[in-house]
């Protein structure tokens, strides 16, 4: 029997493993939940300087991303590849968690520096954190079926995060936009800190198996610029890459904007009620999660991601028109049925491009492209406060103020919600449609690669 054929599914390996995402998750979803409102609605940032802030925090990204992956890959210690940066990024990354919502409130200038500084040092600490974790899973599993089944558990956990990214701020926090609660977003990220750290220790403890066989790479693999360059030269990988800027696009819109739409356009003067909506997009995502893998097995990954933006675009219609809470919970909840497929998507697709590439240079290099997939997606955030911009300035919200038109905010948030998202998706099918890896292509690949890890296996053993 192959390699793969001989790969058994444990549900303790991956439920252990599943944890480090939801960490993962959990942090880089509350901060971008929150952390617009914090520091345009609370500490009063103009929107312009927002938007430059971010412009600047996705350069860093520019190197910051690609940079971790590339280390990583060329990492070989006794601890193995990834093991080292997931146990040196966690505690660090729970301490900025905190140190989000304490700006120094001297100047305006003194809280657009701290807000800068902020962003970028928890970015490059998550990055070194979720880099290192999600490489971890087309290399400790192998099989399409395997994959999917612990893809499955993973997306549950990440789902789960994401209910509890936006759920549990409203319980520190009673109203978003309210300044009289700005202490109480240090609370909540106290709170986050210490589940975050539990999980990424349930993930060091009894998730992270590496194997031996893919540590050959470390002498064998390209150069910092030569992997970027070897990356962005694989058509598989590119079309991905455009597609995941335009869902990741969307996915870092509505929870940035949500806050703002339930407050302004649906009138819920609550942050629990606010979160409730948004969580229950992702409860829901966690359930249609199930339909996507039937689908995967029916018509392949090309396909199931092309259908899944299709009905993304399909379900946030919706947000043109309603007006009221009772309304929201409909919409919300089947949103999940495209958010879902967001989520389900990412990793086999990025594990199929691993694979390929596998074959053509002999090492797995998932830490370069997810890295370079994550500069990818972090440039998503340049274009959500461009577009942000753009709208608050014709809307008269330059400055946050809880006065302006009715009429004319609840229109530029209803763009926010659904034009904008409905043009990236559109432009995220039509890369996806040229993505060359088919389902026959991938069982292909999947074959020769058996044979390729039996051979990194043997040379293993034979030292």
């Amino acid at each position: 029997m192959s390699e793969i054929e001989r790969e058994k599914f444990s549900l303790k390996h991956a439920l252990a493993y599943s944890s480090g995402l939801f960490s993962d998750v959990l942090s880089y979803q509350f901060f971008t939940f929150l952390i617009f409102t914090f520091y345009y609605t609370i500490i009063e940032i103009p929107i312009d300087l927002m938007t430059w802030g971010w412009i600047i925090w996705s350069i860093w990204n520019a190197l910051n991303d690609p940079m971790w992956g590339i280390i990583s890959d060329r990492t070989n210690t006794k601890w193995g590849k990834r093991r080292p940066y997931i146990i040196a990024s966690f505690i660090p990354l729970c301490i900025i968690v905190v140190l989000l919502w304490t700006p120094i409130r001297i100047s305006l200038l003194s809280e657009f520096l701290y807000f800068l500084f902020v962003i970028i040092a928890f970015d490059t600490i998550y990055t070194m954190f979720s880099i290192n974790q999600t490489s971890l899973f087309p290399e400790m599993f192998q099989s399409l079926e395997i994959r999917s089944k612990v893809n499955n558990v993973r997306q549950i956990f990440s789902v789960l995060a994401l209910i509890f990214a936006f759920i549990v701020p409203s319980f520190f926090i009673p109203k978003y936009t309210d300044k009289q609660f700005e202490t109480n977003y240090v609370f909540a990220g106290i709170f986050m800190a210490i589940v975050m750290a539990i999980g990424a220790l349930i993930l060091i403890k009894w998730g992270i198996k590496e194997k031996k066989e893919f540590s050959v790479s470390k002498k064998e693999s390209p150069s910092f610029f030569q992997s970027i360059k070897i990356t962005l030269k694989n058509r598989a990988f590119v079309c991905y890459a455009i597609t995941a800027l335009a869902n990741w696009y969307v996915f870092g819109m509505l929870p940035t904007i949500v806050p703002l739409y339930g407050e302004y356009v649906l009138n819920i003067d609550n942050s629990l009620l606010q979160s409730i909506l948004l969580g229950l997009a992702f409860l829901s995502a966690a359930i249609f999660v199930f339909f996507w893998r039937y689908i995967t097995h029916k018509i392949g990954l090309r396909k199931g991601f092309i259908l899944s933006m299709v009905a993304f675009i399909i379900t946030l219609f919706p947000f043109m028109f309603i007006s009221d809470f009772l309304s929201g919970i409909l919409v919300f909840f089947f949103v999940g049925l495209g958010l879902s497929g967001s989520l389900f998507f990412r990793d086999p697709l990025v594990g199929a491009v691993a694979d390929e590439d596998e074959l053509k240079t002999g090492v797995r290099r998932e830490g370069s492209f997810y890295g370079v997939n994550a500069l990818v997606i972090r440039l998503s955030t340049i274009f959500i406060f461009i577009s942000i911009s753009l709208v608050f300035d014709s809307v008269g919200w330059r400055v946050f103020d809880p006065l302006a038109d009715p009429a004319t905010t609840s229109l530029g948030l209803r763009f926010l919600m659904f034009v904008f998202p409905a043009i990236a998706l559109t432009i995220g099918i039509i890369s996806m449609y040229f993505y060359p890896i088919t389902k026959e292509k991938f069982e292909q690949i999947k074959e020769e690669v058996n044979k390729l890890h039996k051979e990194k296996a043997a040379r293993v053993a034979g030292k």
